[in-house]
C-alpha cells in the first residue's frame, strides 16, 4: 500500500502527540505542498510563550529525520483576539 505525504506526515505527528499532550498541547496538519509541511499548534501549545523551543528541538527534526523528503516545517499558531 502506498502512504500519501499527508498520512506519513500524520504517522509521525502520533509519535510527538503525547508529549505535546503531556502540556495540554496538540499539533494538526495543515496541508503539505510539494516539499513542505504546514502545521498549527492547538490547546496549551497555541499559546505557549516559547514555542520555539518546542518547534525546534521535536517536532522539526522528528518530521526531517523521519521523512527526508521534508524540506521545510512551517508552524504557525492561534494567537488571542482582542474584540470590540
Amino acid at each position: 500500500m502506498v502512504k500519501t505525504k499527508e498520512q506519513e506526515v500524520e504517522k509521525v505527528l502520533e509519535m510527538i502527540r503525547p508529549a505535546l499532550a503531556l502540556d495540554m498541547g496538540d499539533i494538526r496538519l495543515v496541508k503539505v505542498e510539494d516539499d513542505t509541511v504546514y502545521l498549527e499548534l492547538l490547546g496549551a501549545c497555541s499559546t505557549c510563550p516559547v514555542p520555539d523551543i518546542t518547534m525546534k528541538d521535536v517536532i522539526i527534526v522528528a518530521i526531517k529525520n523521519f521523512l527526508p523528503w521534508v524540506k521545510k516545517v512551517q508552524i504557525g499558531q492561534h494567537k488571542f483576539e482582542i474584540k470590540k
